[in-house]
């Protein structure tokens, strides 16, 4: 009889309960409340899911080169990661004031005291201001985008040097060739080198004694450049056959003859390494010393 009867007086309480205008708030609010932070959850993991399919569709459906992504490629999968995340901070916004609006609180009043607290962050947040207006300008103006080769200057000498692995409208991420994650903020950079837009150049210099026969050198170099498009590796590098410029500089003892060879965007490093070897194993079966390492830069 006891336990009858305290299950008796349990379930009178819930009924009172449910009875009650706390009871009906559960219901009807409570329960909008609730479907609404789910839903939101849900809606927020499905356009995380639908700009990486985005991303990587327009990735595979890239067929400019299989070794680069074309520059429209990178600028669309960069606009649609910013996309995304202006998405999901407006479907926060709209959620966040359907909940203060269901809850009963006066939005009105409200507005005095978001003013004041909007001019105490705006004073405080300049700094994400800028940040988020310079990677607006990043994105809309294209400077770099998913997989490109970028040297960025922070601030008045930092540097930092890597693959853009993520471009947002408040950050730049680069990975570095040691493997390291660099996350900058846009409004930090002072200027952006791109290593690799459309297309790059290696430049190679070759130093030789102030002796040697420059005329014998240059047919030396002449051959490299013509058996460079006949190689195992240079010519799924190369846009076109290399070029000698001549002279580039005149020392005490030694003279610098330059070559260059535009490449496919990022690879002019390699390309650079390759004609050392060539240029190196040439000079050296023809008997000239070519005393000190060429040089490659990026232009």
């Amino acid at each position: 009889m006891t336990i009858t009867h305290n299950a008796f007086e349990f379930a009178t309480a819930w009924d009172g309960l449910w009875s009650s205008n706390f009871g009906r708030w559960i219901a009807t609010n409570g329960l909008h409340i609730v479907l609404v932070i789910v839903a939101t959850i849900i809606a927020t993991r499905i356009i995380r899911h639908v700009a990486g399919r985005i991303s990587r569709r327009l990735a595979a459906s890239d067929d400019s080169d299989a070794t680069v992504q074309s520059e429209a490629v990178k600028h669309r999968q960069a606009l649609a990661s910013v996309i995304s995340s202006v998405a999901i901070a407006v479907l926060y916004v709209v959620v966040s004031v359907d909940v203060i609006n269901t809850l009963g609180l006066p939005i009105g009043s409200l507005v005095a005291p978001a003013a004041v607290l909007g001019a105490a962050l705006g004073f405080g947040a300049q700094r994400i201001v800028q940040d988020l207006l310079s990677g607006f300008f990043i994105i809309t103006e294209k400077q770099y985008g998913f997989g490109d080769l970028v040297q960025l200057t922070i601030g008045a000498s930092n540097e930092a040097v890597g693959t853009v692995e993520d471009v947002t409208l408040r950050v730049t991420k680069l990975r570095t060739s040691d493997g390291e994650m660099f996350t900058v903020p846009n409004g930090q950079i002072v200027k952006s080198l791109n290593l690799s837009k459309d297309w790059a150049r290696a430049v190679v210099d070759i130093p030789v004694p102030a002796s040697a026969d420059l005329n014998r050198v240059n047919e030396v170099l002449k051959g490299v450049s013509d058996k460079a498009m006949e190689d195992d590796l240079l010519p799924t590098l190369l846009l076109d056959k290399p070029s000698l410029m001549g002279v580039e500089s005149i020392g005490v003892d030694e003279v610098k003859l330059r070559m260059v060879a535009r490449t496919l965007p990022g690879k002019q490093f390699d390309a650079g390494r390759r004609l050392r070897q060539m240029v190196v194993a040439d000079l050296r079966r023809e008997g000239i010393d070519s005393r000190t390492p060429a040089t490659v830069d990026a232009a």
